[in-house]
């Protein structure tokens, strides 16, 4: 019902020539439509309203092809059933008294629903341009800030960069390495969004996150551990294309900083399941255990995941597994809840 509301029948063509040909084709078309309708209507009651399909004709051509349309499918529909249907048929003259005035309201009805169809044509497209401005505007703002913020990132990574180098206690270092590791993390899911995100103002999740472990497995993965992927497609909001992907970074970081110690081997698997308007995100190694984690409730790392989790409007999850690890963010579907 959406594209049959903007559709117009001359939109595709650049010239105005091509536009005014298009709209006059359409409205002979409406017009001979409604000739071949009439004459099977004619079958089973003969001679019965002829100028009813006139109204119909006239307004369905405005609607879509312009005034122009709506007057040529009036003019042909309108002379049409006036030789053809009324009385005599087969000729332009008057059977009763009253054909005039009959023929003249007729008429008259016709081009008022011509002029009111025309004018609601145009004060409906008008309005769409202005929602698809105002949508286009939304998004160049919305491109600009995740650009900015993006940018941002980056700018505070340096900025720790250059802080750590005028630091003489090299045990210092290890904790700025960590904080400019996070802060690129969030860079990079800003980055990832951007190029990902079409014209729709939702994220599709399967392009984002596929993108994102093509960068992890590429930048940051040791070569020992194998990225293992099983990704179902949804559609989010960017607050929570984000938050994920943040959750993505650090979990994956956890794991190859404490899954894999020493250039360990193993497999790292991501699963993102969607069940009816809820999903679950889950991160799996087979490395060596929860016995690696500093103290994995309450962490650094563990507070970000929750934290990324709450901004997902989900739960997290983390605890071992057999030969492993699992870290888990998942919210339940509102529609089995209900």
């Amino acid at each position: 019902m959406h594209r049959l509301a903007n559709f117009d029948v001359s939109r595709q063509f650049l010239s105005r020539r091509g536009k005014i040909a298009a709209q006059l084709v359409f409205g002979g078309l409406c017009g001979a439509a409604m000739i071949g309708l009439r004459t099977l209507i004619d079958v089973w009651a003969p001679g019965s309203g002829p100028f009813a399909l006139i109204y119909p004709t006239v307004l369905l051509a405005t609607l879509y092809g312009h005034w122009r349309a709506g007057l040529v499918a009036l003019v042909v529909g309108f002379f049409w059933a006036w030789f053809f249907i009324l009385p005599p048929a087969g000729a332009f003259v008057f059977a009763e008294p009253s054909d005039p005035a009959r023929v003249a309201l007729n008429a008259a009805s016709a081009l008022i629903v011509l002029v009111f169809a025309e004018g609601f044509r145009r004060a409906a497209h008008a309005t769409m341009a202005e929602i698809r401005e105002r949508a286009d505007r939304r998004l160049t703002l919305l491109a600009e800030l995740e650009h900015r913020t993006k940018n941002n990132f980056a700018l505070v990574a340096s900025m720790l960069e250059l802080q750590k180098r005028r630091i003489p206690q090299a045990e210092l270092h290890a904790p700025l390495d960590d904080a400019v590791g996070r802060v690129r993390t969030f860079a990079d899911a800003y980055s990832a969004l951007s190029l990902e995100q079409s014209d729709e103002p939702n994220v599709s999740m399967k392009p984002y996150l596929e993108f994102l472990l093509n960068r992890i497995e590429a930048a940051s993965l040791p070569p020992s551990v194998t990225l293992f992927r099983e990704i179902e497609d949804a559609v989010l909001t960017p607050e929570e294309a984000v938050a994920i992907g943040l959750y993505l970074n650090e979990a994956v970081a956890n794991a190859c900083k404490y899954a894999f110690p020493e250039g360990a081997t193993g497999t790292i698997a991501v699963f993102f399941n969607v069940n009816g308007d809820g999903w679950r995100f889950t991160i799996e190694d087979d490395g060596v255990g929860a016995d690696a984690f500093t103290d994995p409730g309450g962490g650094l790392g563990s507070q970000l995941l929750s934290a990324f989790a709450t901004q997902a409007q989900a739960t997290h999850h983390g605890g071992p597994i057999l030969n492993g690890y699992r870290t888990e963010m998942r919210r339940e579907s509102q529609t089995a809840l209900a």
